[in-house]
């Protein structure tokens, strides 16, 4: 297997001033006769891993971009198969001359020493990429025949024009005229091979020979869609002379002029053009040149392309337009330039979604945003069932976010039932969607702008509590969010904000103080008799009717889940200071009685409780829930405010 080796010799192990090395006991006929084994090994194990590696180049250079812009064809090797009495020390030769002739073998250390060769390189070879044609005429006469392709099915006539020797290929074509377009095992002929490597001399030689233009590779590339990939000029303009198919598709569909769109070359895509190519040809996925230029961004030939007559609002299979493509790949020029055409900002892709959707995914798409946003319908937005909105939410495009609001985009506007469904929490507000991310500044932007805090099944404020982020949460109160929300999926019989902050003791109080209802937790269908034992309401019921109508958990039964049975006393104790004279269900008295320290949590709860917290109760219910936020401001006895925001505490 051939091995690269480095130019510069590692820092040798040495013990004084001798060098110690594995072979340095060996005589010299012990190394020559050594090097001679191991050539013959090399030669029998490195053809089947050079296969190997190429084809495994190959195989990754296939790009799996569905759009099919990057994704052409896989690029096969087009370096010339090694012979095979190549061995070690052809590569090591070549990239170090200074190692002179012989084997290189590599020391216990990583350094390398030279072994004499035993085996000589191929002499056609040597004679052809030398250029030494009077030698290799001589061989010809001598009788040798230079026609048997090797095992890579490759020609000395293949390895002329791959080297770019005009001598040695005129010698080959002399002698062997009906070999001019045999093809390699990869169906490469010596013309793709000149075209490949740049020979213009080999390549006007081969076509004013007779060598036909249009053989194509196992990719089904031509000679020409080789020179367009090179950006080659003078070959292009040669090949299109001799009446090479401007036409003609890869395996993926793809023409010269997508390729020379794709690399934004004016001079190669004029030649086509004036040379018959077709302005509207499309590859396997639909895609034209002109979506090419918009896709790539390629200014200059998407200009000459529209100029030339295309459609500018040409749509791929997936009904994606080139507008839809320069908005997802953040293109400026070529938004402004299309949309100065009279590109349609209106048309959907397959999925449903507009120009101006894509745009908001990308960050620093902002200008994108702004050209688009006048051209763009806002029945059209409404059909797609999602607003621009939701996506800038999501993916956290603050200054995106901002200039839709600006623009008077909705901020309530919610997804269709069909795209709700397509996230597990049926969110449906762009709101929702900054909560549940935890942008503090979208949140803001969007209540600020009047985002209705209410709407989603599991209402944003929840979300904001299992976050913890008290910040977000007093916004949503101070914009209305519903402190006792509840979730229509898992009905429960107190609120759902109660049940999310249950393992945060001081968010529970948080809640409490302004207003949470803590009543319905001490209401339990069940009171002092026997309770069912605890089911894992999380588990889906087996039998349909549960399932459709999901039975309404109860606040003992909640506490009394693995996760938070161990925090029951505490919990009960915060809400206890919120109500009144309430009974506790017997689940509760056990989980009291559980633990000797929650004795005057039970004790705390026994009526009556006293006239001084029954007051403070009746004051907290006169007073509306927003005014509990400012009870500073009221015009009471400091004590009797820090009372009723439980500043003073109630130990057992």
């Amino acid at each position: 297997m051939a091995m690269q080796v480095s130019t510069t010799r590692p820092p040798q192990r040495t013990l004084g001033s001798e060098e110690y090395s594995l072979y340095s006991s060996m005589s010299e006929e012990e190394l020559i006769q050594m090097a001679i084994e191991q050539s013959l090994a090399d030669n029998n194990t490195d053809q089947p891993n050079t296969q190997h590696h190429q084809k495994q180049r190959q195989c990754n250079s296939v790009n799996s971009d569905p759009t099919g812009v990057s994704n052409r064809v896989a690029r096969p090797s087009h370096r010339p198969p090694q012979p095979n009495n190549r061995s070690l020390q052809g590569a090591a030769q070549t990239s170090n001359p200074d190692f002179g002739t012989g084997i290189l073998r590599k020391r216990y250390d990583g350094s390398y020493f030279r072994i004499p060769k035993s085996v000589e390189l191929n002499p056609v070879e040597e004679m052809i990429k030398n250029g030494d044609d009077e030698a290799l005429n001589n061989l010809i006469k001598s009788g040798k025949r230079l026609c048997e392709p090797n095992k890579d099915g490759w020609l000395p006539m293949h390895e002329a024009a791959y080297y770019g020797s005009l001598r040695c290929l005129k010698v080959l074509l002399k002698a062997y005229p009906l070999m001019i377009d045999q093809r390699t095992l990869q169906e490469e002929t010596a013309l793709q091979h000149a075209t490949v490597k740049g020979h213009l001399d080999c390549i006007q030689f081969l076509l004013e020979s007779g060598a036909e233009p249009d053989i194509v590779n196992k990719n089904r590339e031509t000679p020409l869609y080789k020179a367009c990939e090179k950006n080659n000029i003078k070959a292009v303009q040669l090949l299109v002379e001799y009446r090479a198919d401007v036409n003609h598709r890869c395996n993926q569909g793809w023409t010269a002029l997508h390729e020379a769109v794709a690399r934004n070359e004016l001079d190669i895509i004029d030649i086509l053009v004036h040379g018959g190519a077709k302005i509207e040809a499309k590859n396997c996925y639909g895609i034209s040149p002109l979506f090419v230029a918009a896709q790539s961004g390629q200014l200059e030939a998407l200009r000459y392309i529209v100029k030339c007559g295309a459609d500018i609002n040409t749509q791929a299979n997936d009904s994606a337009t080139a507008l839809y493509e320069a908005c997802k790949n953040g293109h400026d020029e070529i938004v402004e330039f299309l949309l100065s055409q009279g590109a349609d900002a209106n048309r959907q892709n397959k999925d449903g979604f507009l120009p101006i959707h894509v745009a908001a995914k990308k960050r620093d798409n902002d200008d994108i945003v702004s050209m688009l946003i006048p051209v763009t319908s806002r029945v059209r937005v409404k059909r797609s069932g999602i607003s621009p909105l939701h996506i800038a939410a999501e993916r956290n495009n603050d200054d995106i976010l901002e200039e839709l609001i600006n623009a008077g985009y909705d901020v309530n506007f919610t997804l269709s039932f069909d795209r709700a469904r397509l996230y597990e929490d049926k969110r449906s507000t762009a709101l929702y969607f900054s909560v549940m991310n935890n942008n503090i500044n979208a949140t803001k932007m969007l209540l600020e702008a009047g985002a209705n805090p209410n709407v989603d099944i599991i209402n944003p404020l929840l979300i904001s509590i299992r976050h913890g982020c008290v910040t977000t949460m007093k916004m949503l109160l101070d914009h209305g969010a519903n402190i006792n929300a509840y979730i229509s999926t898992h009905p429960t019989s107190f609120p759902a904000t109660i049940m999310f902050s249950m393992k945060y003791l001081s968010l529970l109080k948080f809640i409490m103080d302004l207003g949470c209802d803590a009543e319905s937790c001490f209401t339990c269908e069940y009171g002092n008799g026997p309770h069912p034992p605890v089911k894992d309401h999380r588990r889906q019921d087996d039998t349909s009717q549960e399932r459709k109508q999901p039975k309404i958990v109860q606040f003992c039964e909640m506490v009394s889940t693995p996760e938070l049975n161990r925090w029951a006393g505490p919990i009960i104790d915060v809400l206890l200071d919120y109500v009144g004279n309430v009974r506790l269900c017997s689940r509760l008295q056990e989980h009291l009685d559980s633990y000797s320290e929650w004795e005057c949590i039970k004790t705390k709860a026994e009526p009556p409780r006293t006239l001084t917290h029954l007051c403070r109760l009746k004051v907290r219910s006169t007073l509306e829930r927003n005014r509990l936020k400012l009870l500073d401001t009221l015009p009471l006895p400091g004590r009797l405010i820090r009372y009723l925001s439980y500043d003073t505490s109630n130990d057992c």
